[in-house]
């Protein structure tokens, strides 16, 4: 199959589940604005979302999806460096138009990767996981309820070196979005010569504005435990 066994086909595979985990974060980062308002309204989604089937499958389905993107990541960087042979470690100066995140697109993802798992541990594994398995009570004492997402933010925050590993966290998304964006939306043929910058562009607003929301709660939550007049 074309998808799997050629080099255009697995940069489509790469393509398509990287604008799939983007849309994931947008709704991610939309969920996270309530946080910043509404103590209440944000654990009504946490609960909304918790164990029920739907919310079950669509981790599964997220978890399948970040897997064939690292996956065929690790396979496309394999295959360009075979390609390159002996002329990988020859060249030592870097191109002046080629973008630094693009040069480093596999060691961001690592990043990316490593702050997903502990993203996964501090609260998929107190929540999701936490309610599957024990009976809604969170694995750790500083939080009640596997469904006060709202508790968990400010007990994850308040620890200063998690907040400085999440801002590295997303710093990290940011450059490797910022080139992803574009890359992604090239290889599928949707952006022609007119439409290349303007995709670049685009897209480095997107990504900017969608990260400086999770660095916001990080930040709130860390500075003032999410105080805020309607949390009150």
């Amino acid at each position: 199959m074309w998808l799997t066994n050629s080099s255009i086909g697995r940069k489509v595979i790469m393509s398509v589940t990287g604008i799939a985990l983007i849309l994931f974060l947008t709704f991610h980062g939309c969920m996270n604005l309530v946080a910043l308002f509404s103590k209440e309204g944000y654990n009504l989604v946490c609960e909304m979302l918790g164990a029920n089937w739907y919310a079950v499958a669509a981790t599964i389905g997220l978890a399948a999806l970040v897997a064939l993107h690292f996956v065929y990541a690790i396979i496309l960087t394999l295959q360009n460096k075979k390609a390159r042979g002996a002329n990988s470690y020859a060249v030592t100066d870097r191109p002046g138009k080629v973008e630094w995140a693009s040069q480093n697109m596999f060691v961001l993802g690592i990043i990316v990767v490593l702050g997903l798992l502990l993203h996964l541990f501090n609260f998929w594994y107190n929540m999701m996981f936490a309610e599957l398995v024990n009976a809604g009570c969170p694995f750790i004492n500083g939080v009640e309820s596997a469904s006060d997402g709202y508790g968990m933010i400010a007990y994850t925050f308040s620890n200063p070196i998690y907040t400085v590993l999440y801002l590295v966290w997303f710093a990290a998304i940011w450059f490797h979005l910022t080139h992803g964006f574009w890359s992604a939306l090239q290889t599928l043929g949707w952006s022609g010569k007119i439409w290349f910058n303007r995709w670049k562009v685009i897209g480095n607003v997107y990504v900017t504005l969608l990260m400086l929301i999770f660095v916001v709660v990080a930040l709130k939550f860390a500075l003032c435990g999410g105080c805020c007049t309607a949390c009150c």
